[in-house]
């Protein structure tokens, strides 16, 4: 079984939509940038300029619309997952990727979340990401430094994300590095997301998804909050309205795709952290990141793993 991995803020880089297709776009890649910009009323491309991406909203719309756009192009090559799973506004495109929500359902409540995590801390706050502690050594640290920061994405069991302020996660950055952390480093992230800092936020996105259409997945989607396979259309919705506001635990999420059969993973663009941290969590276990301008090839990789994983 493949199952399809959709990476969160953090994973964009300048240029990421454009590159979606080389100098020859899968079809279904370019029919999805259209959609998107018809869905949005505003080129999806100008989206991802490094000026641009400076905005949470850009970021999260371009993601999502990754996402999606090389799901539908491995489709058409013959490849389809038999699971899914995003971090953080990745979670969309999972959701999009599994059938429990329209491509521009998706949209629209992925721009309304952006815009109320921007909006609610504009400028000051950001993530941290942590390596070599574990989740209880860094919530004693929060303790000991009386930092205003919060544990918000359990990646694996020593790489750890903090949400906080920026003086916050200076003060932490310190404490944890002396305390024994490989490395400590600012994420590309202006919001502090996955946290209670985000709760009125959660309120309002909650409100608007309860309004859109929302189906049973057709295939196991598996969730940010509880990292399980949610079944029902209601709990997909939950964890998408929600999961700004609480952790994500990452890791166990993968292992628990592993353990439902997933033997081979697809991480869609323009991502490869969450092939990293796979390759750590389950090392003989095959794990691609997608590139989207050579899909033949990356399809064609996929099968061979495929048949590999069978024999």
């Amino acid at each position: 079984m493949i199952a399809y991995l959709f990476p969160g803020q953090g994973a964009q880089t300048p240029g990421f939509l454009h590159r979606l297709g080389g100098e020859k776009p899968h079809p279904a890649i370019g029919r999805t940038l259209a959609e998107a910009s018809a869905i949005l009323s505003e080129d999806v491309l100008a989206l991802d300029t490094a000026d641009a991406l400076q905005s949470t909203v850009a970021v999260q719309i371009g993601l999502v619309v990754a996402g999606v756009a090389a799901t539908r192009a491995l489709a058409e090559e013959g490849i389809e997952a038999g699971a899914v799973a995003g971090l953080s506004v990745g979670a969309y495109g999972a959701a999009v990727a599994c059938g429990a929500i329209a491509f521009d359902d998706a949209l629209r409540l992925v721009r309304l979340r952006a815009t109320l995590m921007e909006d609610a801390y504009p400028r000051g706050y950001g993530m941290l990401a942590v390596l070599g502690l574990n989740e209880r050594e860094i919530a004693t640290a929060i303790a000991d430094s009386r930092a205003d920061a919060y544990i918000a994405n359990l990646n694996a069991p020593r790489q750890i994300v903090v949400s906080g302020s920026d003086d916050a996660l200076d003060t932490l950055r310190e404490t944890v590095l002396a305390r024994g952390a490989r490395k400590a480093e600012r994420l590309a992230v202006s919001v502090p997301s996955h946290c209670v800092l985000l709760e009125d936020a959660a309120a309002r996105l909650g409100e608007a998804a309860d309004k859109v259409h929302f189906d049973a997945p057709h295939i196991p989607y598996v969730g940010n909050r509880g990292a399980r396979v949610l079944h029902r259309a209601d709990a997909v919705r939950e964890d998408l309205a929600t999961n700004l506001r609480y952790p994500v635990r990452w890791h166990e999420s993968t292992i628990a795709m592993n353990e439902r059969g997933a033997q081979v993973f697809v991480e869609m663009p323009p991502g490869r952290t969450l092939t990293q941290l796979l390759s750590e969590a389950l090392p003989d276990t095959p794990a691609f990141a997608i590139d989207a301008s050579a899909l033949g090839s990356a399809a064609a990789r996929v099968r061979t793993a495929c048949r590999h994983a069978d024999e």
